[in-house]
């Protein structure tokens, strides 16, 4: 070799040799991209089949996570219009996230009715729910929940229990409704959510302790025990979107939601017992007056050994009568207002049948428009106001989505296996949102659909699923009807509800559908 090409040689050698130990690396990082890029594509293309992109490890979270952050409700309609009404979501792995989500009316008249049985609450609720619950009726299964079933339907159906709660009612919205609203002047705004969840937890705390805990006073005053059973429920439903182990660790460890948690219950727990006490001694008293509320009439029942319930028992059925009967009356009747505001022309229609009711009432010598209470029998013949409440409670059910669990291997009516101890998840919100359900008009606000030849025409509860269906219907439907219906017809007798311009709305991630961030609307006086 020539001294030139040598020279030439030696040098090359000295400019590449600072390049050769990175070679490895380099290869060891292009392997990781491709790597990546190969697992990114995979688990985006598990979307058509699956519904979400299904990723190592994490599974279906991230795309969770994203949902959580914008509409989780809306987020689960889009997933379920793409797979045809039911998927899987597939949790983390070593979690217990994963479950069946569906908004087949199939699938729910096989759960709720045909394999009632086969589909109990299931293990993992109740242990999730029991800190608050305990075993009253809204958790239980089997025997326990049967029991409990037969006495309070019994006590729902009676003549002085109906009398009871009519009476209380119209005391709540004649003696503390009315006058609070009338306080607010038409540049004055108020949460109207807040108020009507007021008047719900006195209504039903009457009904089921015989208390009344004085929520709904001038002024609107805090209520420790209706605070602190509202952060009750908001801490327990985060337990549904938390692993298991993670919560267990938080509770253990007294921190963050179970903290908050731990602390609430107590406040409810010293509520309940207290009233619990106070009863029994008010019952060995012969002078006092026979009592119809709920916690009096489990307190005279016997359980299969024919012993009194417990102490601890007494208190679950109450508070589980509360969480059935606070929330989903008053929530639903915020939707309800806020769609009227939105459809002027339904509005309308409901305050001509009123006019109708009071004109009629006019003709027999009744009262002053002003003072007028409209009675059982005229709430009755409210058709267009019970379709208008019933479309409301399709597009915005105060229960989003309910949950079961399969107790032996099944095949769902649209062919989807479900293993013994599998999860199933149904969304009730997603089926008044469903085309394929409701027709091409399903996000519309339209209650002619529940009208035929004008007067009001029931759905099936497993296509219109807002009071549940089968052996777990509603104890407390026609109440709930009732009640809605009496609230909103003297709201809207006297006064236009206009919501505030600009007020954001949505909804909460909660276990009824709050709206997030209330209710603010301003009343008019009506002049007719």
């Amino acid at each position: 070799m020539s001294s030139c090409n040598q020279t030439s040689f030696f040098r090359f050698e000295a400019i590449t040799e600072g390049f050769r130990w990175p070679l490895p690396e380099i290869q060891t990082v292009e392997l990781l991209l491709a790597v990546i890029i190969f697992v990114t594509i995979h688990s985006l293309r598990q979307v058509k089949r699956q519904g979400l992109a299904v990723w190592p490890v994490l599974c279906m979270l991230p795309s969770l996570c994203l949902g959580l952050r914008q509409d989780i409700y809306e987020w689960v309609t889009r997933v379920l219009d793409s797979q045809n009404g039911t998927f899987l979501f597939r949790g983390p792995w070593f979690t217990s996230l994963n479950c069946l989500i569906t908004a087949d009316p199939r699938n729910l008249e096989h759960l709720l009715k045909t394999k009632f049985s086969s589909f109990p609450k299931g293990p993992y609720f109740q242990e999730i729910m029991h800190d608050l619950l305990g075993d009253g009726i809204f958790s239980a299964d089997d025997e326990v929940w049967r029991r409990q079933r037969k006495a309070a339907s019994l006590e729902f159906h009676s003549t002085s229990f109906r009398a009871m709660t009519a009476e209380s009612l119209v005391e709540l919205v004649h003696s503390r409704l009315l006058p609070i609203l009338d306080s607010y002047n038409e540049s004055s705004p108020i949460d109207l959510q807040d108020v009507l969840l007021r008047l719900t937890f006195d209504n039903v705390c009457i009904i089921a302790f015989g208390i009344d805990p004085g929520c709904l006073q001038p002024g609107l005053p805090e209520i420790p025990f209706a605070r602190a059973f509202e952060y009750a429920t908001e801490a327990t439903i985060l337990r549904f979107i938390t692993p298991t182990s993670v919560w267990k660790a938080m509770r253990y460890l007294d921190i963050g939601s179970e903290r908050t948690l731990r602390r609430c219950l107590k406040r409810v727990d010293e509520f309940a017992y207290q009233v619990i006490k106070t009863r029994k001694k008010e019952l060995t008293l012969e002078s006092v007056k026979k009592r119809s509320d709920l916690l009096t009439v489990f307190m005279s029942l016997k359980d299969e050994n024919g012993e009194a319930f417990s102490d601890e028992f007494l208190r679950d059925i109450c508070v589980n009568f509360i969480l059935a009967g606070r929330d989903t009356s008053s929530v639903a009747l915020a939707w309800f207002f806020w769609l009227l505001n939105k459809n002027p022309e339904v509005e309308e229609k409901v305050v001509e049948e009123l006019r109708g009711v009071v004109k009629e009432r006019r003709m027999q010598g009744g009262a002053d428009s002003d003072e007028l209470v409209f009675r059982p029998e005229e709430v009755k013949k409210m058709e267009y106001l019970q379709a208008a409440l019933s479309e409301a409670l399709r597009l915005y059910p105060s229960v989003p989505v309910d949950h079961k669990e399969a107790a032996e291997d099944e095949v769902l009516p649209d062919g989807t296996v479900m293993k013994k101890g599998s999860r199933v998840i149904y969304a009730i919100y997603s089926m008044g949102r469903m085309e394929s359900i409701w027709g091409k008009d399903c996000r519309e606000f339209k209650p002619e659909r529940w009208l035929r030849d004008g007067r009001y025409w029931s759905e099936s509860a497993y296509k219109f699923s807002a009071f549940n269906g089968g052996p777990r219907l509603c104890l407390g439907k026609d109440f709930a009807y009732y009640q809605m219906k009496f609230v909103a017809a003297s709201i809207l007798h006297r006064y236009h509800v206009k919501v505030v311009n600009n007020h954001p709305v949505a909804p909460k991630l909660a276990m009824t559908m709050y709206m997030k961030y209330g209710l603010k609307v301003t009343l008019h006086r009506r002049n007719d």
